[in-house]
């Protein structure tokens, strides 16, 4: 479970990870209307997903021609459990991360 908790952070310490985790909860897209608000290569938001994807926050798959990305709603569950550990935290409410991310990132 370290090295799975490990590479959520790594992938979560990344903004325009955490920018694509929140245009996913939305809606599944394509792999290039996800690289569309971005100014950096198709390649490079490639090997971002490829970091959300190895991390368990998306999954992508292949739909004809078109790949496509979805976000794995439980892939927080092993961050928030090692969270509530310290007895700090509560468990992650996904509606209130949602707003947070769309707050940070306007």
């Amino acid at each position: 479970m370290t090295a799975q908790l490990d590479q959520v952070f790594a992938a979560l310490a990344d903004p325009t990870r955490r920018r694509i985790l929140a245009m996913l909860l939305e809606d599944d897209m394509a792999v290039t209307d996800v690289a569309d608000p971005f100014e950096m290569s198709l390649a490079a938001i490639s090997k971002h997903l490829g970091v959300l994807t190895a991390a368990g926050l998306i999954s992508q798959e292949k739909r004809g021609r078109v790949k496509w990305c979805k976000l794995e709603p439980d892939a927080l569950r092993g961050a928030s459990v090692w969270m509530q550990g310290f007895g700090q935290m509560d468990a992650i409410d996904l509606d209130a991360f949602e707003v947070f991310l769309e707050h940070q990132l306007k």
